[in-house]
């Protein structure tokens, strides 16, 4: 019990000195550059340093998309790093039998990326129940958003599929 009270007595002592000796930094001191602090960011480019055989979206149009130089017109679908010419030309043409190469196709992609056109669409709780039914997520988005989720995704190494209306469609 003396052995703890002795201690409790000099711990506020103990508290003093040691504020007494780290004196504070003065205030109007330099923050370090965070240029230099990422330097490294500087050097690994990945986003110019995209694969030749991995698609990445680089614009679109009303009426298509720009997809690794080459100029596309109308929907695309994109599985794996194939894009392909896709029928529907607005929203309410996307049914289970336009998505249905996603119950064949192997790898079966963790998420697909449904671009609606101009405004994110509402997607028919069928088409949900249907792809999900094949193993994947669904998230529909405007069509210029689903094309840069896309090129996230598929620069991360997931495995994932784009079903893109031109931007120009809307409801």
């Amino acid at each position: 019990m003396a052995v703890r009270q002795r201690a409790l007595a000099t711990l506020p002592s103990l508290i003093r000195s040691l504020r007494k000796e780290s004196s504070p930094k003065p205030p109007n001191q330099a923050l370090p550059s965070l240029r230099r602090a990422f330097s490294l960011y500087d050097q690994i480019n990945l986003i110019d340093n995209v694969p030749d055989d991995q698609l990445r979206f680089q614009g679109y149009t009303d009426t298509g998309f720009t997809v690794n130089g080459v100029e596309y017109e109308g929907s695309l679908l994109c599985v794996g790093n194939l894009p392909l010419s896709w029928s529907p030309k607005k929203f309410s043409e996307i049914t289970a039998d336009t998505l249905s190469i996603f119950q064949i196709v192997r790898p079966i992609p963790e998420i697909l990326i449904l671009g609606c056109g101009r405004y994110t669409e509402r997607v028919d709780p069928e088409l949900q129940r249907f792809i999900r039914s094949t193993g994947m997520k669904l998230e529909a988005v405007d069509s210029r958003n689903a094309a840069s989720t896309y090129n996230i995704l598929n620069e991360e190494g997931r495995i994932v599929a784009a079903a893109l209306l031109p931007y120009g469609v809307s409801s």
